[in-house]
C-alpha cells in the first residue's frame, strides 16, 4: 500500500511539472507583402530577405528588407520584416521603432499586433497620454465635482 501511495504522489508531481511548463513560442517568420499597390520590386526584395532570414543570414536579410521598406514605405509588413532582422541582429531600439511603425501602418493585421516580437515593446496606443476628463465616462456621485 505504501508503494502504491508513493507511486501516486510521484505521478502527481510529474503531472504538475509537465502542466506548468511554458508553451513554446512560435518562431518568428517574415511576412509576405499583401497590400494591392505594392511594387513588384518590393515583393522580390521581401522574398530574397525572407530566404536570407530563414537561413539565419540576418545582415543580408536586413539589407533586403531595408530596400523593401524604401520601395514600399507604407507597408506594415515591410516595416515588420525589417524590424525582425534588426531584432535578430540585436538592434532592439531600431527594431522597436519599426515594430511600432508596422503596427501603426497595419492596424488590422493580427499577426503583427500579436507577434511575440512586438509584445515586449508595448501597445503604442498605451504610450499616448490618455488623461480622463473630469467629466468623462464616470457617473457622478454625491460630492463629486471638479478637482
Amino acid at each position: 500500500m505504501k508503494i502504491l501511495s508513493t507511486f501516486c504522489v510521484l505521478l502527481l508531481l510529474v503531472g504538475v511539472a509537465a502542466c506548468s511548463s511554458k508553451p513554446k513560442a512560435k518562431p518568428l517568420v517574415p511576412l509576405a507583402l499583401i497590400d494591392g499597390g505594392i511594387k513588384p520590386q518590393a515583393i522580390t526584395l521581401t522574398e530574397q530577405g525572407t530566404q536570407a532570414y530563414q537561413a539565419k543570414q540576418f545582415e543580408e536579410a536586413k539589407k533586403y528588407f531595408e530596400q523593401a521598406v524604401t520601395a514600399a514605405p507604407q507597408s506594415g509588413q515591410a516595416q515588420y520584416n525589417y524590424a525582425l532582422a534588426l531584432n535578430a541582429l540585436g538592434d532592439s531600439e531600431a527594431a522597436r521603432q519599426h515594430f511600432l511603425e508596422a503596427a501603426n501602418l497595419a492596424p488590422g493585421d493580427k499577426t503583427i499586433w500579436d507577434s511575440p516580437a512586438l509584445s515586449p515593446f508595448g501597445n503604442p496606443a498605451a504610450n499616448k497620454s490618455s488623461k480622463e476628463h473630469d467629466y468623462g465616462t464616470r457617473r457622478p456621485t454625491i460630492g463629486s465635482g471638479p478637482r
